[in-house]
């Protein structure tokens, strides 16, 4: 079955081909069809190749951006010497689909940028994250130089800025402001003199990842990256900043359009039960990808309690949405109003969808309406619990 061709539009023909294909399904059959025409869009991969001198931290932002800790299961080996010695891939602990690979060190005496990014394969990232813990250097320019010819983007990233602001507190004169306009000039301009015309320079500490400049950073990232690489990159950053939870509602509210679309196909096919039955199966894998993607899940809030010394009652109780206390069809029902309502409505629906056209059109619509509705209310109130929590994490505002 030729599901979506474009990551972003669903086609009459897609439409078509799916409505072909459930219509001679029973019903456990055709929920699952639609759940496969969902899972597709996040198929789309994503390859984030970061890397530096030795010791600059590579592993370090590796983990962090996977919203790991250095020595959790799966993070990347840190250290300071090279522990990397080839290229090797780190897959985001929710989207299989999201490696960020730890690339060798560079700034070896006989550093050859064109031969370094031939032996790290170049082609399979979509982007590159040159970091450096001091100042930038040949090494750096010479990379970013070949990155460009090479036809990909890249980002300056100096990182350890929480080590510099340590630092730097121990002055009475101390302002963090200037302290950070003074380190990322001084990037710039170190890069300006070694050839870069306009450099932009991040500010990042691993280790405080939602402070300094990650919002600039995924910001610049979200302009660059084709619309379907965007999404995929939104949802799996770490719900760290206020920023990204409303930029991650957005991302998901651009989809329920195209999950009610979905509902409303399975409508028109006349037979009973199958609309309720699909409409509970997608409100349900939309509001776990939900959670998932707030960090609101079970393992997500366990991991969140060990870095903040809170308990996940305590995380709970800032929760207002009706579904905290389970997934469930009665609790997706109750987004809708009353059950009474979807069970009348899907009686309608299958009267209505066996008069030719105009019943299609009634059915479709009525279905369209209820799935949108239900999803928009989820993710609301997901998206508000989300913001508690991050608030209630980092004691103070964002």
């Amino acid at each position: 079955m030729a599901m979506f061709d474009d990551f972003d539009i669903i086609t009459l023909e897609d439409l078509e081909d799916i409505k072909e294909s459930i219509s001679t399904q029973d019903v456990p059959t055709a929920v699952n069809t639609i759940k496969e025409v969902l899972d597709k869009q996040d198929l789309v991969e994503l390859n984030i190749g970061v890397t530096g001198e030795s010791g600059s931290g590579k592993s370090t932002f590796v983990n962090a951006f996977r919203g790991l800790g250095d020595e959790e299961e799966d993070s990347a080996k840190t250290g300071p010497v090279e522990t990397t010695i080839e290229p090797e891939a780190y897959v985001h602990p929710k989207y299989q689909n999201v490696k960020v690979w730890d690339l060798p060190g560079i700034g070896t005496p006989n550093f050859k940028a064109d031969e370094y990014l031939k032996l790290v394969e170049f082609e399979r990232y979509d982007f590159f994250i040159i970091i450096a813990s001091d100042r930038f250097r040949e090494c750096h320019i010479q990379l970013a130089t070949e990155i460009v010819r090479m036809g990909k983007r890249f980002y300056f990233v100096r990182s350890k800025i929480d080590s510099s602001i340590v630092a730097e507190k121990r002055k009475k004169s101390f302002d963090q402001k200037k302290t950070l306009d003074t380190i990322r000039e001084d990037c710039e301009k170190g890069l300006r003199t070694i050839g870069i015309e306009d450099p932009v320079v991040f500010l990042i500490s691993s280790f405080e990842l939602g402070n300094y400049d990650l919002n600039l950073l995924q910001d610049r990232m979200e302009q660059e990256l084709p619309q379907h690489k965007r999404r995929v990159l939104m949802l799996a950053l770490p719900n760290i900043t206020l920023e990204i939870n409303e930029k991650k509602k957005k991302v998901l509210e651009e989809n329920i359009g195209k999950v009610a679309l979905l509902s409303a196909l399975v409508a028109t096919v006349p037979l009973p039960g199958l609309s309720v039955a699909v409409d509970i199966a997608i409100v349900k894998k939309e509001i776990e990808m939900y959670y998932s993607t707030f960090g609101l899940d079970d393992p997500s809030l366990q991991t969140l309690c060990e870095r903040s010394g809170k308990t996940i009652e305590e995380f709970k109780s800032l929760m207002k949405s009706p579904l905290i206390g389970g997934i469930n069809p009665a609790s997706i029902l109750s987004l809708a109003g009353a059950a009474a309502v979807v069970v009348a409505e899907n009686t309608v629906e299958y009267a209505v969808s066996l008069i030719p056209l105009l019943g299609s059109v009634v059915a479709g619509g009525m279905s369209y309406m209820t799935v949108s509705k239900m999803l928009k209310r989820a993710l609301n109130d997901i998206a508000e619990d989300a913001r508690s929590v991050l608030m209630a994490s980092v004691q103070t505002e964002v």
